[in-house]
């Protein structure tokens, strides 16, 4: 148990290095590959409610995409920390005007108001940061379970389809996992779509 634990540390440690060492042209590069992909599917095309996030720690940044969904007349939902219940997120309604606070992460969210969180199980498509992840579809994130837990309430038959996006460069041989990882049914990365059953 500790060994692996160790191994996903050093792991993370390591791929987050390796794509903080990507070049600002080189973001700026996946980001719009990374949109360019998306627009264009029959995924976002058949999708209305898609939640997303605000890049950090050198995460492929969906901000492009996001401003493409806008001009789809797609709902952009960001995931903030949960007010009441640790360790959880709420996806919160994002639009253009829509001011941003920083989390105790330093990570900008909106603030949470009733009427624009949506329910977990309503969203179409929950695109999820990650460090690293496999040709399983294994995920590695930060470390604080945050999107495991949370997507564990999702109910088995569930329509909406959770996808890792991520830089090529962060994919590895495997993903020691452990028995509270959720595996993704897809990863995208700027130039590949992965599918998983």
């Amino acid at each position: 148990m500790s060994t692996r634990i160790t191994l996903r540390q050093q792991l993370r440690q390591l791929i987050r290095q390796r794509r903080k060492q990507l070049s600002v042209l080189e973001q700026a590069s996946a980001a719009a590959d990374l949109a360019a992909q998306l627009t264009q599917s029959t995924l976002i095309q058949q999708s209305q409610h898609i939640a997303l996030y605000l890049a950090n720690d050198g995460e492929l940044d969906p901000f492009v995409l996001i401003q493409a969904l806008w001009q789809l007349n797609k709902q952009v939902y960001l995931p903030v920390l949960h007010p009441v219940v640790a360790g959880y997120l709420l996806f919160v309604k994002y639009d253009r005007d829509t001011l941003l606070y920083p989390n105790r992460f330093g990570i900008p969210e909106p603030l949470v108001q009733c009427h624009h969180i949506m329910p977990v199980q309503l969203l179409d498509i929950i695109f999820t940061p990650l460090v690293a992840f496999d040709a399983a579809g294994n995920r590695l994130g930060m470390g604080g379970g945050f999107y495991d837990r949370t997507l564990s309430q999702l109910p088995a038959n569930t329509q909406c389809k959770v996808i890792g996006l991520a830089h090529n460069c962060q994919q590895v041989d495997s993903v020691p996992t452990e028995a509270w990882d959720i595996p993704l049914t897809q990863i995208i990365t700027p130039s590949k779509h992965w599918k998983f059953s």
